[in-house]
């Protein structure tokens, strides 16, 4: 009895194209599934490009846990009242400054509460 034995076939490295394949699908299916824009825009005039203020103060602190308006603090309600008798034109600036602490988010209530109530001009000092 002859056995033969025959030389070991080299291994056959798998093919990276199937994988390559599903990486490329799924980069399309997130650009297609993202979203590439702003849900809104609010625009601000940094503290530095004020320009022409007149008039009585107008000036915010945003506050971790409220607001104040010329260092009084006053609910957003409030507040929002004594800015109508303090402005002449909905276009006179208000200045708004975050202290320590607050959040983002408060800051950016506080300009959408000003925009809901007709004020144009707005400005963030940092």
């Amino acid at each position: 009895m002859i056995f033969v034995i025959d030389t070991p076939r080299p291994r056959r490295k798998p093919s990276l194209t199937p994988m390559i394949d599903v990486v490329f699908l799924l980069l399309v299916f997130f650009m297609l599934a993202s979203r590439f824009g702003q849900e809104g825009q609010m625009p601000i005039v940094l503290g530095g490009a004020v320009n022409a203020y007149s008039g009585p103060p107008r000036l915010i602190d945003v506050l971790p846990d409220g607001q104040r308006l010329n260092g009084v603090d006053r609910s957003m309600d409030d507040m929002l009242a004594d800015l109508a008798e303090l402005t002449a034109s909905p276009r006179d600036t208000i200045i708004l400054r975050a202290r320590n602490g607050a959040e983002l988010q408060h800051l950016v209530s506080v300009i959408t509460a000003l925009r809901e109530a007709g004020h144009t001009a707005v400005a963030v000092l940092p």
